[in-house]
């Protein structure tokens, strides 16, 4: 190990219940990209990304919903350029239906200025959208402790 390699997240695997269900909402409803799709029974799988280099996997492997009571993810987050773009998702998010944990955009804490939406996918996994700016003014439903630590 090099003194100056420094690691970066490559890609996020989930394990899911129904394919076609949470390829839907990742690429219709969150726009991700399809860069490949496993398609064999059994072994099915989608690759999200953009420019050949994928962000988020999905493999329907998974026999119950996401627990968050067991070791493993916490939840993803991914990040918006705007607060205004992490709203437009919320009303696409509401039209389609979701579980959101807190009501519309939040800080991340108590004068914080990113903050976004935290919500849940169709097996229940723990979902974020956030701006790094913006949220000033949003509240901040859990004080000073980080608004995505207990959703």
């Amino acid at each position: 190990m090099s003194a100056t390699s420094t690691l970066r997240t490559g890609h996020i695997g989930l394990n899911v219940t129904d394919l076609d269900r949470s390829l839907a909402f990742y690429r219709d409803v969150l726009g991700f990209g399809v860069l490949a799709e496993g398609k064999e029974e059994g072994r099915r799988f989608v690759f999200f990304g953009e420019g050949g280099r994928p962000t988020l996997t999905l493999w329907e492997q998974a026999h119950d919903g996401y627990d968050a009571e067991r070791a493993g993810l916490h939840h993803l987050a991914v990040e918006a350029d705007t607060v205004e773009q992490v709203r437009e998702y919320e009303s696409a998010l509401r039209a389609y239906g979701v579980d959101f944990a807190y009501d519309g955009v939040v800080a991340h804490g108590e004068g914080a200025a990113s903050g976004g939406i935290f919500f849940h996918d169709p097996d229940g996994t723990r979902l974020e959208i956030y701006a790094p700016s913006g949220a000033e003014e949003a509240p901040a439903p859990s004080g000073a402790t980080p608004t995505c630590g207990f959703f």
